[in-house]
């Protein structure tokens, strides 16, 4: 058996096939839940939504059908909607479907401001 440093593994770049981030470890998902699942349940609006994430350091996109929660300053993506207990259909269900603007290719895009 070969040993691969970590850093050339190629387990720390994206899956191209895969757009959704990874999952987080336990304890980033118990505190990520704790400031931003109260964002994203009682949210008015989208514009609300992302206003109230800006103000937070985050942003939104949307990944392969997800809502996805980035890191504003790098652009990172996190977790989605649906690790933090609030999935895009609950969102959608209760301030109405967001208008997206489609990348292209189709499997992700961003909130029309």
């Amino acid at each position: 058996m070969r040993h691969i440093p970590q850093d050339r593994s190629g387990w720390d770049r994206p899956d191209p096939a895969n757009p959704l981030p990874p999952a987080l470890d336990c304890e980033t998902l118990a505190l990520m839940r704790g400031f931003l699942t109260p964002i994203l349940e009682t949210a008015e609006s989208w514009d609300s939504l992302t206003c109230q994430l800006r103000h937070k350091g985050f942003g939104v996109a949307f990944r392969a059908g997800h809502l996805v929660i980035l890191k504003l300053d790098s652009g990172e993506a996190l977790c989605t909607g649906r690790a933090l207990g609030v999935p895009l259909r609950d969102i959608s269900a209760r301030i109405g479907k967001p208008c997206i603007r489609a990348h292209c290719g189709g499997a992700s895009g961003e909130l029309v401001d």
